[in-house]
């Protein structure tokens, strides 16, 4: 079996560039519909990905627009990430009929099939296992299609992730699963839920799915090892694992800070903080000339004017309709 190795090929410029607009514009978002969520009219939950902007970015950056992606709660990033439309999200947080879902899914069930975002889910888990799903139906229509989950830390400690890694590697599927271990699960650091010395990317390994510990802020790093684990399963060798490094800045749920609530301290958050994704990237790129400070700038005002463009439209517009209210159930 091939081992994932680290590869350290230079990117083309115009590619890095790509990673950093992506990743900024996610980030302005983001902070956007935090600023707006304390005028309330926003009523779904909310799961901010603000911290976590590379590993989204850096895998579907290695995707193929049929290929298909799944995700959990913190489900933003992936949704735009993987070319979601931007108003589409906002209108949908707004619960308007402009939304992806037409106001009825809120912000943890986002999709677009047509880009290849098939569904997120609250219910933790539960979406490793249709990503294995879809890539088992490429596998055997013998299409080069590749279905990628992403998950938390805390998803590892359910029983649908081992039940889900046992088939993939049986069955030989091309899925890419890809853990955002950001250390916490809710407010349960992963130190009280998860043996010690025991990384999760190892557990994959015991079922003999090549697996690879990745620094998830580091969107160059996050896309190679993408690159080079989507190649493998494209080319039918079998599932492969992604355990990506991270760390989300909000609270669990809202909009808001909250290192005053007992559980990790602000000293950590500003670590993390200072290890910011976009940061880190920006600093490159200026070292190497292959941006400049002035279009870093255009950038930002330029993603700004889009969200604030999609905010206006959420608000223009209407709530779904009340006699609809059980379309789409069943």
């Amino acid at each position: 079996m091939t081992a994932l190795r680290a590869e350290r090929a230079e990117l083309p410029p115009e590619q890095v560039r790509d990673l950093l607009r992506q990743m900024i514009r996610i980030r302005c978002a983001e902070e956007t519909l935090a600023d707006l969520y304390a005028e309330q009219e926003m009523r779904t939950p909310t799961h901010f990905s603000i911290g976590q902007e590379a590993v989204a970015v850096g895998v579907c950056a290695a995707l193929r627009r049929d290929d298909v992606i799944y995700s959990g709660h913190r489900c933003h990033a992936h949704f735009l990430a993987k070319g979601g439309s931007l108003p589409g999200l906002v209108s949908e947080l707004y619960g308007r009929e402009g939304g992806v879902a037409r106001g009825r899914g809120g912000s943890v069930h986002l999709a677009q099939p047509d880009v290849g975002m098939i569904a997120s889910s609250a219910i933790l888990g539960q979406t490793i296992a249709v990503a294995v799903g879809s890539a088992w139906a490429f596998a055997m229509d013998r299409v080069p299609r590749v279905a990628v989950a992403f998950f938390g830390d805390g998803a590892v400690e359910e029983g649908v992730f081992h039940e889900s890694l046992n088939f993939a590697a049986v069955r030989k599927v091309p899925v890419l699963l890809v853990c955002e271990n950001n250390l916490y699960s809710t407010h349960s650091p992963l130190s009280v839920r998860q043996p010690a010395g025991i990384a999760i990317h190892e557990r994959a390994r015991a079922y003999g799915i090549p697996a690879r510990h990745v620094d998830g802020n580091d969107v160059l790093a996050v896309y190679r090892a993408a690159e080079q684990a989507v190649a493998y399963c494209r080319g039918g060798a079998g599932p492969c694992f992604l355990e990506c490094a991270t760390y989300r800045w909000r609270e669990h749920v809202g909009p808001l800070w909250d290192y005053d609530r007992g559980y990790r301290s602000k000293a950590e958050v500003d670590a993390w903080v200072a290890r910011c994704p976009i940061k880190r990237l920006a600093e490159h790129c200026l070292a190497r000339a292959i941006c400049t400070a002035d279009e870093l700038e255009s950038w930002r005002r330029e993603c700004q004017q889009e969200v604030a463009e999609a905010v206006a439209a959420a608000k223009r517009s209407p709530f779904p309709s009340g006699a609809d209210i059980l379309q789409g159930v069943y």
